[in-house]
């Protein structure tokens, strides 16, 4: 980006802003963000959203067993889709 950030319009900051969102990136630092209200205001509305998200799939280890068993499925379901030898 050669532009002044700061000579950014709204639409132009929208238009950047997937290729700006990142994980551990301080979008609030943006000298856009820090004098524009209403991109701030989508930005904290974007946060809300993002961490509502993850509220709702809570990131969950599967036990130890479950690999194991999967595993075990596949190579029983492969033994049962096997063609049989036909004898002639």
């Amino acid at each position: 980006m050669t532009e002044d950030p700061r000579a950014l319009t709204c639409y132009q900051f929208q238009t950047l802003l997937p290729e700006l969102i990142s994980p551990g990136t301080n979008l609030a630092a943006h000298p856009h963000i820090e004098q524009c209200p209403i991109c701030g205001a989508l930005l904290d509305d974007l946060e809300s959203i993002s961490e509502a998200a993850r509220l709702l799939f809570p990131i969950a280890e599967p036990s130890e067993g479950v690999w194991e068993q999967i595993e075990s499925a596949i190579e029983e379901e492969k033994g049962c889709l096997e063609p049989e030898d036909e004898e002639e």
